[in-house]
């Protein structure tokens, strides 16, 4: 590979992470509030549909966490595995995260 191309997975991986770390936080204080409320998963579900802030907000976090994963995991099988084609599973797990987190969004709101 490239030294470009790593410089540029690096600095990806870097900006994903700084994405995603403000969103897990906010992640988990809503679920704490959620369960400390005695909220029910309807309740909750009622909450969020149709709304474009939750669902952007999300969309957003699946979109980070599968360009981090991703990147992770090529670099993982390159440096564990003899396998030539890590960056084409790294892709193709990026790509399944995503339709399926996109998925699982568009379910909610």
């Amino acid at each position: 590979m490239s030294g470009r191309l790593e410089v540029w997975l690096f600095a990806a991986q870097r900006l994903s992470a700084m994405i995603l770390a403000p969103l897990v936080l906010l992640h988990l204080a809503t679920m704490i509030y959620a369960v400390q409320d005695g909220l029910s998963a309807a309740e909750i579900l009622g909450r969020t549909r149709g709304s474009v802030f939750w669902g952007g907000l999300y969309a957003l976090f699946i979109a980070a966490a599968s360009v981090h994963g991703a990147i992770g995991l090529r670099a993982v099988l390159r440096e564990w595995t003899p396998l030539r084609g890590a960056g084409v599973v790294a892709m193709a797990f990026c790509v399944a995260i995503l339709a399926l987190g996109w998925r699982a969004v568009a379910a909610i709101t």
